[in-house]
């Protein structure tokens, strides 16, 4: 492919995400939600890519990072803390408000800690005995979430925390429609582009990391941790820091996800959560960024759709077939069919050496 087809196709490629959005709102602001929550997803799975893809280290608890990041923005952009607790209420009396540009950095600087907090007991576990205890630690979190409304009131407990700020950008309320020229974009559309902005740095970032030295560590702890170890790596300090860096975006997708429902409860990060993000890496292509993003779009969409689906074969059973396990069996269909037929993914990563020959 020439440099200037390739050119064209980005260009062609940057122009369709964006105008995507002002389309959609012409068939209602539901499909754009969608799309929305598709771009989350992808920040998840790409997060989730470097722990699993790069550092093969299977986590089922990657949930949680989503939710510490979510439950972090919900404290401090809601009424919660100041409604609670007295002290708070003396030095913040309408609460505290934060910029977009000082949650992401505190999101991402807690799930990093909290990533490399887990990893340092799970650092001599691989495979199944891995997935098991991170697994338990997605639920400890859930659970803690939870249950931490009483004796103090923290987290609300099942009742969620609601009133969450919407973000705020150069004194744009993303949580408000924009008119410009007589011409409203809605704000599910506005946060889209927020989402779109966040997922492109993502997506930057793992292909810096990928062509890295520490992306190269990775990867040879997940062929043959003897080996990489004999070879001078570190096998701990860069176990940990996978678990660091796959976190940190796990945290930022969460504090977006709770301004953009401006409502969070721990039923939104349960264990069939962890397990969707984690079927998104594999079914798109462990390892292989531009498969990760289709797994993840596919995925998160596929439900809404099979939705219009679902309903047409519940009437033909009479009812006796209830819409929502009728569509969770179809994803789960269509999940199988397609792992049969491709083992590797939708998208694998090119085989050793293939991806080093020269294009012409």
């Amino acid at each position: 492919m020439s440099a200037k087809n390739k050119t064209a196709q980005w260009i062609f490629g940057a122009i369709a995400l964006l105008v995507l959005p002002l389309i959609l709102q012409y068939f209602g602001n539901a499909w754009v939600r969608i799309a929305d929550l598709a771009l989350l997803y992808v920040m998840l799975a790409l997060g989730l890519n470097i722990v699993v893809g790069y550092a093969g280290l299977l986590d089922l608890g990657y949930v949680a990072f989503y939710a510490v990041g979510a439950y972090m923005f919900a404290l401090l952009a809601s009424p919660q803390l100041s409604e609670n607790f007295a002290w708070f209420m003396s030095h913040f009396p309408n609460g505290l408000h934060l910029s977009l540009w000082i949650v992401i950095p505190l999101a991402l600087a807690l799930a990093a800690t909290v990533g490399v907090l887990l990893g340092i007991p799970v650092l001599k576990l691989r495979g199944d005995y891995l997935a098991i205890v991170t697994l338990g630690f997605g639920e400890i979190i859930r659970i803690f979430m939870n249950n931490l409304d009483h004796p103090v009131n923290i987290t609300n407990g099942p009742k969620g925390i609601g009133e969450i700020d919407s973000v705020k950008i150069f004194g744009l309320n993303l949580g408000k429609k924009l008119e410009i020229f007589g011409y409203d974009i809605s704000s599910v559309t506005l946060y889209y582009y927020l989402f779109l902005a966040l997922v492109l740095m993502t997506v930057l970032i793992c292909y810096r990391l990928q062509d890295s030295r520490i992306g190269r560590a990775w990867m040879a702890i997940r062929e043959d941790e003897i080996a990489a170890k004999a070879m001078g790596i570190n096998t701990r300090n860069m176990k940990l820091l996978a678990f660091g860096m796959g976190a940190s975006f796990g945290g930022v997708a969460g504090a977006m996800f709770a301004a953009f429902q401006g409502f969070v409860s721990p039923e939104s990060f349960s264990l069939m959560e962890s397990v969707m993000i984690v079927a998104m890496v594999v079914l798109g292509g462990i390892g292989h960024i531009p498969g990760v993003i289709l797994g993840a779009v596919l995925l998160s969409s596929l439900p809404e759709v099979l939705r219009y689906v679902a309903g047409p074969l519940q009437d033909l059973t009479g009812g006796r077939l209830d819409a929502s396990i009728l569509r969770q069996l179809l994803i789960a269909l269509a999940m199988i069919t397609i792992m049969l037929m491709r083992p590797r993914g939708l998208w694998p990563s090119p085989e050793h050496g293939k991806s080093l020959v020269q294009k012409t």
